[in-house]
């Protein structure tokens, strides 16, 4: 006897294994039909690939098997697919064993009956897909009215309103996790996979495809894209979950993951003691210096060192300590935080007419691609355009009108940002900045390092040196330097001229 319900049928129209089993049981002994086993299913009659199903065809293909008669109530508790309940009985037969549904009894060797055996078996099949497609433009209809009716993403996680509707809800350990991809995505000072390695250092449970299926979907800025179907486009909408990032966000990441050529960036690879590793060169052959601890009695020593024969090797606390009075040179005189606030202001005001400008060009061009759909659409209304080429111009306006939007967005938070406090607060750094790497955290510090040297630090045991600095600290430490050497003795009556001239020699000169 084979007992099925599915999980659905269940719930919903109330079938029992227990119903099925005593009306069959109640059966076989009418008739006088011994009872071999009782085979109970909880799965879909899709296909027959269902475990108990699975395990009674083997026994079946047994040799000391003695059953000869398979009974379930109706044809659909044995299959919901026409092609493959024919397969099956086929199969059935061969092995000797009749298949019979008790309320839908047929004599399966009269030939007439298999075509009440089609229209037992096609029927179920024909209320599957009419449900399943049923449920699809439901699901699609939610869809285009921006629900989510599908799993949680991450960062977000499953709930219901107060109609019993599904909705999602923002999951807060997780979207701090998002924000801070996407963020340090868009900052473009880490590779994708460093930004995903320090995500997981930070507790995100991202395994790496999960991470590009997060940093590629426009569901984390608000908006659901419904695919095509039965002619109609494929189209975005807006999303009625809240977003956790704005659409300029989403989009500065997408620009940044399509880039070839990235500028250099630093990872945080080292402990808190060695903050200069991969920023050192050996003085004698030129090789990046590493490094490393040793273990002594009750503590780690750190090293920085050479891989090769030359044997360089430097004690992490001196190199580190003499690091900081280097860094100490690059400090600015009185006067110079004042000049140089002055001309980021005028700089940031001047760009800031340019960006006023760039809206009011950005709303131009939005509002004539509005009246292009406008006008597309008498169009349509008059009978002088079809349909689908209605629905091209208009799918066309809308998504470069969201570009627009974005842009416009992103040139609006630029507006509204409080430039001047901020250029106050980072030339304040600038001009404590021995002092603010030694408070900052690793990540920090490292970032000072990679943007002042362009080029590696080397370290001879004593003091640091390098061949070039970052032009900004460089125009300061010159800047200085003029001042200091240019200042003219009274006593000059050429002040005007060069006060360095090359010695006379025994050529010529040439003027």
């Amino acid at each position: 006897m084979y007992v099925r319900v599915s999980t659905d049928e269940q719930a919903d129209k109330g079938y029992s294994q227990r119903n099925q089993e005593e009306v069959l049981v109640r059966y076989c002994n009418n008739h006088g039909i011994t009872v071999n086993r009782v085979i109970y299913e909880d799965f879909s009659a899709k296909t027959f690939y269902r475990p108990e199903w699975s395990r009674l065809l083997g026994q079946l293909k047994e040799k000391g098997n003695k059953s000869n008669l398979v009974l379930f109530t109706k044809w659909d508790r044995f299959s919901r697919n026409a092609g493959d309940a024919y397969m099956m009985i086929n199969t059935l037969r061969k092995l000797g064993v009749e298949p019979q549904a008790i309320e839908q009894p047929l004599d399966l060797s009269i030939p007439e009956n298999k075509m009440m055996l089609a229209f037992y078996l096609a029927a179920p099949e024909v209320e599957n897909d009419r449900r399943a497609l049923n449920i699809f433009h439901g699901m699609r209809r939610g869809l285009k009215e921006g629900r989510w009716l599908w799993m949680a993403p991450f960062g977000y996680r499953n709930a219901r309103d107060s109609f019993k509707r599904p909705i999602i809800e923002i999951e807060e350990e997780e979207a701090a996790h998002v924000k801070w991809i996407f963020e340090n995505l868009a900052a473009a000072n880490y590779s994708s996979e460093q930004v995903l390695l320090h995500a997981r250092r930070r507790g995100a449970k991202l395994p790496k495809n999960k991470f590009w299926r997060i940093v590629r979907n426009p569901f984390y800025c608000g908006k659901l894209y419904v695919p095509e179907f039965n002619g109609e486009k494929g189209h975005f909408v807006k999303a009625q979950h809240q977003a956790l990032i704005s659409e300029d966000l989403f989009y500065r990441v997408q620009d940044a993951l399509q880039l070839k050529k990235r500028k250099r960036r630093t990872e945080i690879v080292s402990p808190e003691e060695i903050p200069l590793r991969g920023f050192l060169k050996c003085p004698k052959c030129s090789r990046n210096l590493t490094a490393s601890a040793s273990k002594g009695r009750n503590q780690y020593y750190h090293y920085y060192h050479c891989t090769s024969k030359c044997g360089v090797r430097f004690k992490a606390k001196d190199v580190n300590t003499s690091f900081r009075k280097f860094l100490s040179k690059y400090k600015p005189k009185k006067g110079m935080i004042d000049l140089f606030e002055m001309i980021f202001n005028q700089a940031f005001l001047s760009e800031n007419k340019i960006d006023l400008s760039e809206k009011r060009k950005l709303k131009t061009a939005i509002e004539k691609l509005e009246q292009k759909i406008s006008k597309t659409r008498d169009l349509y209304i008059d009978e002088k355009l079809d349909i689908e080429d209605y629905r091209v111009v208009k799918r066309r306006c809308e998504e470069e009108i969201e570009r627009l939007e974005a842009k416009g967005t992103k040139i609006e938070s630029i507006i509204t940002q409080d430039i001047p406090e901020k250029v106050k607060k980072a030339l304040g750094m600038a001009e404590r900045l021995d002092l603010f790497f030694d408070t900052a955290d690793l990540g920090i510090k490292r970032k000072i390092i990679g943007s002042i040297f362009p080029e590696n630090i080397v370290f001879d045991g004593k003091q640091h040196r390098t061949a070039r600095v970052n032009e900004f600290f460089r125009a300061i430490y010159k800047i200085n330097s003029m001042i200091a050497c240019k200042k003219i003795s009274p006593k000059s009556k050429n002040s005007t001229l060069d006060r360095v001239v090359d010695p006379l020699g025994l050529e010529p000169r040439l003027f």
